[in-house]
Formats: C-alpha cells, sequence, structure tokens
C-alpha cells in the first residue's frame, strides 16, 4: 500500500527514518566500542561483508528481474564511494576521535546534501535553507577545533577530519542514488552499491586474516553484529525509503536527531563527558538544521 501522505504529514516512511535515526545514533558508541578489541580496518572488512552476504541472499531469494546494466554499474560505482570508502573513513575515523564529535559532523550531512541537490537541480534551496547549511558548517568547525585543543591521548583532530571526509563521500551517494530510487526495487538499490562497497575493502583482507578472532567477546560479536545487519541492512533500507517518498534533503533531516541521542548514550555507555566545544557545536549544528528544515 503506497503512503498517501509523502510531503505532507507525518507517516510510515517519517515512523521508519525516526527508527533509523535512533540506530544510527547508537551505532557510534557500538563502534567506537568494538574498535577497541577489532582493528578498524577488520571491523571495516567483516562489517561490509556481512551486510553484503546478507542483502544479496535477500535480492537472490526475491528473483527479481535485475535492473540495466548501466544502472549496475551506476550503482557499483556509487557503492565504492558510499559503502566502501565512506564506511573506512568512518570507522577509522570514530576509532580516532570522540563518539560525540563523529556524530556532530555527521549531524551536519543534510546541508551538505542540500547544497548538492539544489547543483544537481534535485531540490531548492532558499536563503534560509542556505543560512542553516552554513551555521551547520559552522558547527562542524567548533567541533573539529575542539578536537585539536583536546587532552586525550587519541589523535581527536585526525579522527574528526576523517569523519568529516566520509560526510562528503556520503553525500555525493546519496545525491547519486536519488533518481535511481524511483525505478529500482529497494534491497536491489542496498544490496548492488553494498558489493560495489567491498571493491575498496580489499586492502583489509590482509587485516582480516592478521586478527584472532577467537579473542573477540560475545560483546564485540554483538557490536559487529549491531552495525552490520542492524545499522547498515536495516537502517539502510528505511534511508532508500526515505530516499524515495521524501527526497534527499527531508530524508537527511532525520539524521539531525542523532547527536542528542550519541552524546547521550557515548556518555552513559563510555563515559564520554560532553565537552564546550561539543555544546557549542550541538546549538551551532540544531540551528542549522532548523533552518534548513523549515
Amino acid at each position: 500500500m503506497k503512503e498517501t501522505a509523502t510531503r505532507g504529514g507525518f507517516g510510515m516512511t517519517d515512523l521508519m527514518l525516526l527508527t533509523m535515526a535512533t540506530i544510527w545514533a547508537i551505532n557510534f558508541s557500538v563502534v567506537k566500542y568494538a574498535t577497541t578489541m577489532i582493528t578498524p580496518r577488520a571491523f571495516t572488512g567483516m562489517r561490509v561483508a556481512i551486510c553484503a552476504v546478507v542483502l544479496v541472499g535477500v535480492v537472490l531469494w526475491q528473483r527479481k528481474p535485475l535492473p540495466p546494466t548501466r544502472d549496475i554499474l551506476v550503482l557499483l560505482v556509487l557503492g565504492i564511494i558510499g559503502n566502501g570508502l565512506y564506511q573506512l573513513l568512518f570507522v577509522e575515523g570514530v576509532s580516532r576521535t570522540r563518539a560525540g564529535n563523529a556524530a556532530l559532523i555527521v549531524a551536519a550531512a543534510p546541508g551538505f546534501i542540500a547544497v548538492a541537490s539544489r547543483m544537481r537541480g534535485l531540490e531548492r534551496a532558499s536563503r534560509r535553507v542556505l543560512s542553516g547549511i552554513a551555521l551547520s558548517i559552522l558547527g562542524v568547525g567548533f567541533v573539529v577545533l575542539g578536537s585539536t585543543a583536546s587532552s586525550s591521548r587519541e589523535n581527536t583532530f585526525l579522527g574528526s577530519l576523517l569523519v568529516f571526509s566520509g560526510v562528503l563521500c556520503w553525500t555525493a551517494y546519496t545525491v547519486g542514488l536519488q533518481p535511481l530510487t524511483k525505478r529500482i526495487n529497494p534491497i536491489q538499490l542496498a544490496a548492488i552499491p553494498m558489493i560495489g562497497g567491498t571493491i575498496p575493502l580489499f586492502i583489509t583482507i590482509p587485516a582480516i586474516i592478521e586478527t584472532d578472532w577467537t579473542a573477540v567477546t560475545l560483546g564485540g560479536w554483538m557490536s559487529m553484529l549491531y552495525a552490520s545487519v542492524l545499522s547498515m541492512v536495516v537502517g539502510y533500507l528505511f534511508w532508500y525509503r526515505g530516499l524515495k517518498i521524501l527526497g534527499p534533503t527531508r530524508t537527511a533531516s532525520y539524521s539531525n536527531l542523532q547527536p542528542v541521542i550519541a552524546l547521550t548514550v557515548a556518555w552513559i555507555f563510555l563515559h564520554e563527558v560532553p565537552t564546550p566545544w561539543q555544546i557549542v557545536g550541538v546549538v551551532t549544528i540544531m540551528s542549522g538544521v532548523l533552518l534548513t528544515r523549515s
């Protein structure tokens, strides 16, 4: 049954996107925890491989005709950017910075997506939206600046820059994918780019082989399953539905709910007390989000 309130009232797609935002917010702490016992490269390679196997299995079970060859090639290239490079940068970045920093930087993604969508003629952006984007970018600047002043032993500045680079990859992936959501089956739309994402992750094979997987605790394996099946399979399917029904900018706006949830989870479970720079970043980014969303 089609959703009647596509761009108006609150509907099933909005509920799915709220669930997605919660899953992804918790995922920052999950990834941070998992990479304390599994190297970032090994974790990324296994995470994407598990996700690809699950999605391909569902596609084979569906037995639906595949998209045209041209669309498959486009999806594979987008997958290299959005599932391969992004995941490498994201996990490596989160392992080197605070989970809260990473969540705040990712929260600025809707601003970049709105700009890219406008440049491609997919959506329009008013002056208010552009002002909100500028505020979000400024907020990211505060978070990155705060990373340079961190007293932690972690190289949080490098980690923040890696996460930011990942956001740029995710922006290109989201905007490039949006036109294809209208004509390709959602499961195929998730599976084919995920196969493409495994291509750059061949560099993780040595790290996977060198890892002593028998030493990984139950918590580590649960984190792996959460970050792959729940975050990347369920979360991505909800994301693709949002792209199809609501468009890239409105869909991306739901990720702005992540910072508050992510900061709270990191505070409770990782004992990451919010810093003054993070608080300034939250206020600035969320102010920009409100302008962008309105």
